[in-house]
């Protein structure tokens, strides 16, 4: 077992208690470890343990190929494989300088908003079953996110770790029938949104277990890296996909979603009006998905010239950067990872001090890690 390093104080307050929330707890969203200093049931110090979902993908990507990486990406944030490996195809063409062909760039802009649509819904179901509201709008939202699993099943084969995105291009076309299916399945989630909003914005015990808690203030969310629907949550008006565009993004109308109180209630409603957004991005990529070919042109072994790349995207959970480096050989240098999970998970304990120990799970669920992200 890790040691506790006398909890990194001198001592601990007469009359509190030490007390470990994991390292699997219920509700951490994974495999956490959190140990908290309690005055009776307020949060004095607490500090995340991680480590526990370490596979070293770093250190694997030196002795990989570049193709062999792609599939490493899929288990990152395993609730966003699409985003992964998105990031990281799109880091290699820039270090290769590769022009992917139009019909392509509408087709991925199309699999990363349905995959934040996926990844939201399952993070206002995993809120909801947090604060203790009810399973059953969990079930809701999962229902709503087969639909779109059905789809990357279609494109991948696969219903979790998808792998699609190609360096150059795309695994494959998309399949006859896909772009009406698509159509139909945002038309039901959009529908079902509305359900969700009604469901828990209008219940009396879910707005009691999140407005005014956990608050974020702005300042301290650009002090201390905060990024995604947790920095919006606090009122900057900031996403990787207007401040550095990737990809076609600058070619469809759409807004930035905030929100201004910085509380648990304010990062869901982020996540409910970004599902909206991303369904109107995807049906403006519908309307102007053009013919042509998927992929382009690439080396067999490729080798890209000795250089330095930072890409990044805006994942369903904010800034997701991968800095790779090539010394010119058929794998990297050195490749890592800027992980918003991660960064997100360094403010919970300036934003749970001093909050019931109940509203620390609250907390850590609007903050919404994924440890396979967060640990690597």
């Amino acid at each position: 077992m890790m040691p506790l390093r006398k909890f990194e104080y001198e001592e601990i307050g007469e009359g509190r208690l030490v007390i470990n929330l994991g390292p699997q707890h219920p509700s951490t969203h994974g495999v956490l470890r959190l140990i908290a200093e309690l005055d009776g049931e307020r949060v004095k110090k607490v500090l995340p343990i991680i480590g526990y979902l370490h596979r070293g993908f770093e250190k694997i990507a030196e002795n990989r190929n570049y193709p062999m990486i792609v599939p490493l990406t899929d288990r990152l944030d395993y609730l966003s494989a699409m985003s992964n490996n998105m990031v990281y195809c799109q880091a290699i063409e820039e270090l290769m300088n590769i022009k992917i062909s139009e019909r392509t760039e509408y087709i991925r802009v199309i699999v990363l908003e349905l995959q934040r649509i996926a990844s939201h819904l399952a993070s206002v179901g995993f809120f909801g079953n947090d604060v203790g509201v009810t399973f059953t709008a969990m079930m809701y939202t999962f229902r709503e996110r087969e639909l779109i699993i059905n789809l990357f099943e279609t494109l991948s084969g696969a219903r979790l770790t998808y792998n699609y995105i190609r360096i150059g291009g795309l695994r494959e076309d998309l399949p006859k029938g896909f772009e009406n299916n698509v159509l139909q399945s945002i038309d039901i989630i959009e529908k079902k949104v509305d359900e969700y909003e009604e469901f828990f914005s209008e219940n009396e015990i879910f707005r009691r277990r999140t407005q005014g808690i956990g608050v974020l203030k702005l300042k301290d969310a650009i002090n201390l890296g905060a990024t995604g629907p947790v920095l919006r949550g606090s009122g900057l008006k900031s996403d990787v996909r207007v401040t550095d565009p990737y990809t076609i993004y600058d070619r469809f109308d759409w807004d930035i979603i905030t929100e201004k109180k910085g509380d648990c209630f304010a990062r869901y409603n982020i996540w409910i009006n970004e599902i909206r957004q991303s369904i109107s991005i995807v049906r403006q990529a519908l309307n102007g998905l053009p013919k042509g070919e998927i992929n382009v042109k690439i080396p067999r072994v490729i080798k890209p010239e000795p250089g330095e790349v930072y890409s990044k995207i805006e994942s369903p959970r904010g800034e997701l950067a991968m800095n790779v480096i090539s010394d010119g050989t058929p794998k990297p240098y050195r490749l890592k990872i800027r992980s918003p999970a991660f960064c997100n998970l360094s403010l919970l304990p300036t934003i749970s001090e001093e909050g019931l120990i109940a509203d620390l799970i609250a907390t850590l669920g609007s903050i919404d890690p994924v440890f396979g992200e967060v640990d690597r």
